[in-house]
């Protein structure tokens, strides 16, 4: 038995034809046929099938096919460690992410990935929470970005940062008129959520316990954020945002985003990989990278009611400092120090430092 001969099997199994096995295998198919008759024979059972059309394998010969899977995937982490130690920060990566992640952080991320990470080539695929898990446990992908914990003893999660949740509501509504809202107060409105699967809605359904929400009158399959923002800007009912979605709207969609009232709900973006994987120097610099982005992303920019709560704090100690100043010749100097003057400049720092940082 050798490495080659599972190859062939497991080829076999996936194409269930010898001609479709053989071409994958780059082999003829004599060769292919010849490799596993001699393991079957030397094993003394048959694992395919063959009086059957397409191939399939016996009960014995799955069980074959199942461990073979684990000893090839042990042979590509042995050929993993070489190619670490060869190549480091080169080669390629698969990377796994949700559809809910991808359009707002990967925009921020790929500059910093052709800087930092330029002779790695990066293979991207949208997935929900559940495939990401399974593609990783399979070895379809390397690593995923998720927003949950994997909750699987196989796989590693690293947590990144964490991120808010943010209404997205009507101009012509009571929310619209309230600088944030209640996750009681929601229920009360035409919902617009992502399918059943994906975690921001499982998320947000349990945080504004939304399980049996009336008034819902519509529901959307297969939707995206942006068709359903699109909704909202008509007058049609409430939807969701993540923190780093409100950082890609106009001005005039900023004005339509709600925080949540305290406590408000966020998620954890977490990258996650099989605890066999041994490429750690990408996994470390990956994470690193994604993190840079996020805080550059959220420095440059700031939503529309993190602004006007700013200057709202501003001008309140503005005011203040123009009250103690019109009543400074009533508290007393006591000569070596004036108390106003304490104020003054107590003033002065907490403006400059909300204004420069």
């Amino acid at each position: 038995m050798n490495i080659q001969q599972l190859e062939y099997i497991q080829a076999l199994d996936k194409f269930r034809h010898f001609g479709r096995a053989a071409d994958f295998c780059q082999v003829t198919q004599p060769t292919l046929s010849t490799m596993i008759q001699k393991l079957e024979d030397e094993l003394g059972v048959k694992i395919f099938d063959r009086s059957h059309q397409p191939i399939i394998p016996t009960a014995v010969g799955r069980r074959i096919l199942d461990q073979a899977a684990v000893i090839l995937l042990q042979v590509a982490q042995v050929k993993e460690v070489i190619r670490e130690e060869q190549e480091a920060l080169t080669g390629a990566l698969r990377l796994g992410v949700l559809p809910t992640i991808a359009p707002y952080l990967l925009p921020l991320v790929l500059p910093l990935l052709r800087k930092h990470l330029p002779d790695l080539k990066i293979t991207i695929t949208e997935l929900k929470t559940s495939e990401c898990v399974a593609s990783l446990l399979s070895g379809q992908i390397d690593v995923a970005l998720i927003a949950s914990a994997s909750e699987d003893e196989l796989l590693v999660d690293r947590q990144l940062f964490f991120e808010e949740f943010l209404g997205y509501v009507p101009r012509r509504s009571e929310l619209f008129e309230e600088t944030s809202i209640r996750s009681a107060e929601v229920g009360r409105y035409q919902l617009w959520l992502l399918d059943e699967g994906h975690c921001f809605r499982d998320q947000l359904v349990k945080f504004c316990h939304l399980k049996n929400a009336p008034n819902q009158r519509f529901s959307y399959s297969r939707g995206s954020l942006e068709t359903f923002m699109h909704f909202v800007e008509q007058g049609n009912g409430v939807t969701f945002v993540p923190e780093l979605a409100s950082k890609t709207l106009s001005a005039e969609q900023s004005e339509l985003i709600r925080p949540f009232a305290l406590p408000r709900p966020a998620r954890c973006i977490t990258l996650v990989h099989h605890r066999d994987y041994v490429r750690h120097a990408v996994v470390d610099r990956l994470s690193e990278v994604i993190c840079q982005a996020v805080r550059i992303g959220r420095r440059g920019s700031v939503h529309f009611w993190g602004t006007i709560g700013g200057i709202y704090i501003i001008t309140s100690i503005i005011i203040c400092r123009i009250y103690f100043r019109a009543v400074s010749d009533f508290i007393p100097s006591f000569g070596f120090i004036s108390v106003t003057r304490i104020y003054f400049r107590l003033f002065d720092f907490i403006i400059v430092f909300l204004i420069v940082g």
